[in-house]
């Protein structure tokens, strides 16, 4: 029935990929932000969140049975996910490296500049293994890190070793982030998240979007500066 009221804005909504899709749903979505471009608006961290306090029903409802420890539910559930995330930067990678000697061989535009990929190139040789990291726990930013990586031919072997590392750390730190701050908050308060995910939501929409306008004001700043 849910599906059938389906409208757009849902996309945005953790709660309604658990409640329709459960595991699948996560894990396409995980997939398809990581590695499409047209996955850059879905909602990976908060998604992340809340599957974690969500966790052992989701390992029940994909696999129709639990382990009956929390905790291995949560690292099979890690896992699968964390997966979904090295394979679509890995489809990223592979996208941007078949596109990129294309780029390389354009002719400058308004709107294409050809040094910025020299820059980017640099950027990533000097400073690869932990953007590619970084780049997991920023929205948009981390839709578009693999492929620019493939594009300006960043080496396969350091991209896959920083490409798993990256997804690991990112999906464990959100699950289990989630996962004992409901514990922690449900014990010492009786205030149980699940009843209250759209102020999850929102603080870590706040919080993973902070570094990224921190990084454009000040960016801004700086070059008007300059321009002085």
């Amino acid at each position: 029935m849910a599906l059938l009221d389906f409208n757009w804005l849902q996309l945005l909504q953790p709660q309604w990929y658990i409640e329709n899709g459960g595991l699948w749903f996560i894990v396409l979505v995980i997939f398809s932000e990581t590695g499409l471009f047209a996955g850059f608006f879905l909602p990976g961290d908060s998604l992340l969140f809340v599957a974690g306090i969500y966790s052992s029903d989701l390992f029940d409802g994909a696999f129709g049975f639990s382990t009956t420890v929390p905790i291995i539910d949560l690292l099979l559930l890690g896992a699968i996910i964390a997966f979904a995330g090295i394979v679509g930067n890995q489809v990223g990678y592979w996208f941007g490296r078949k596109s990129g000697p294309f780029l390389f061989e354009r002719k400058d535009s308004f709107l294409f500049r050809k040094k910025y990929l020299y820059q980017a190139k640099d950027f990533y040789e000097l400073h690869g293994g932990s953007a590619i990291i970084m780049a997991r726990f920023l929205p948009i930013v981390r839709t578009f890190a693999p492929i620019v990586a493939g594009i300006v031919q960043m080496d396969k072997k350091k991209f896959i070793f920083f490409n798993i590392v990256g997804s690991l750390l990112w999906v464990y730190s959100m699950l289990i982030g989630g996962h004992y701050l409901q514990q922690i908050i449900l014990n010492q308060f009786g205030f149980d998240l699940k009843k209250h995910l759209e102020v999850i939501v929102i603080g870590i929409v706040l919080v993973t979007t902070a570094p990224v306008l921190i990084k454009i004001i000040f960016g801004k700043k700086k070059q008007h500066s300059d321009e002085k």
